[in-house]
Order: structure tokens, then C-alpha cells, then sequence
């Protein structure tokens, strides 16, 4: 399926992104976004540790 560049510019979509497509009536598809999931999971566990923790977790990897 080719989408218009000018559609995808509006719908601040980009070449290559993942999107959902999702049958909205008679000849007509909706496509949204995909979530990013990592995106949406990052940074909510900011504060639960204490930063030396994370750093001497690191230290123990190498």
C-alpha cells in the first residue's frame, strides 16, 4: 500500500514506522502508530533506586 506523502507529513508519520491498521467501516482503514513500548516504559522506575546501586551493578558486568 503506498500512502501519500503529503498524508503522512499531516499524520506526522515517517517512512518506515510501524502502524496498525484497523478496518473502519466499508472501504475505509484507519492507521494509527504503533506504541513504542520500550518509550513508553522508559524512565518510570527513575527514583526507585539509589544511583550507586545501578553504577556498581554495571562495575560487576565488566
Amino acid at each position: 500500500m503506498t500512502i501519500p506523502i503529503d498524508a503522512m507529513r499531516i499524520a506526522g508519520l515517517e517512512a518506515g514506522e510501524r502502524v496498525i491498521a484497523r478496518a473502519d467501516g466499508p472501504g475505509r482503514v484507519v492507521l494509527e502508530r504503533e506504541e513504542d513500548v520500550l518509550e513508553s516504559f522508559s524512565g518510570s522506575l527513575t527514583g526507585v533506586f539509589d544511583h550507586g546501586i545501578i553504577e556498581q551493578l554495571r562495575n560487576e558486568w565488566d
